[in-house]
């Protein structure tokens, strides 16, 4: 009990570490020198995530992009998934926190204003409550999450209006759909 009181004040303190950087770090870094503008957008996303060997499991992603240099952009972000392993055995939940660096090859694709496409590469670490059903001679031959979290990502986005758009961002970990939110 008093680990999970632990990892929990952990996370507590890395989301608002995250964003207080992302919040102080966007003004600095929001305003490129020449090329379109990426950033000042918050990406939410639902979709599948790796939650075993054997099983996906539902996600929620929340990220907030701000530009880096051309056609780059950082976003710091928090994703959470739920799983259980069988009905007897183990359930977790799962949070990966960290930073996405996507590249944007709108210009080597020649997209109208509408499409932005991107490559991109995800590292942070993930926060994991395991809970244990009674009767599990050996744990460790379940429990298979690692707290290094990686993930590559190729995506798209179709601008809606000025404000809203629609991505799909597939992954080797985590892929989601969802709305783009821009505050430009």
């Amino acid at each position: 009990m008093e680990s999970e009181l632990l990892n929990f004040i952990k996370m507590k303190k890395i989301i608002l570490l995250v964003s207080v950087l992302a919040v102080t770090l966007d003004p600095v870094f929001s305003k490129p020198r020449f090329g379109e503008k990426f950033g000042d957008r918050l990406n939410v996303g639902f979709g599948i995530g790796y939650a075993s060997r054997y099983s996906s499991a539902p996600v929620i992603h929340l990220n907030y992009e701000f530009d880096v240099a051309r056609n780059f952009t950082l976003a710091p972000f928090v994703t959470l998934y739920k799983y259980r392993y069988s009905s007897d055995t183990y359930r977790e939940t799962v949070m990966p926190i960290g930073v996405k660096g996507a590249y944007y090859f709108d210009e080597l694709f020649k997209a109208g204003s509408r499409w932005d496409f991107y490559g991109a590469g995800s590292l942070g670490f993930a926060i994991v409550n395991r809970t244990w059903y009674s009767g599990v001679p050996d744990r460790s031959l379940y429990a298979t999450t690692d707290n290094l979290y990686i993930d590559l990502h190729a995506g798209a986005r179709l601008h809606l209006s000025s404000v809203v758009g629609l991505f799909l961002d597939l992954s080797t970990g985590i892929s989601t759909f969802g709305l783009s939110f821009d505050f430009k």
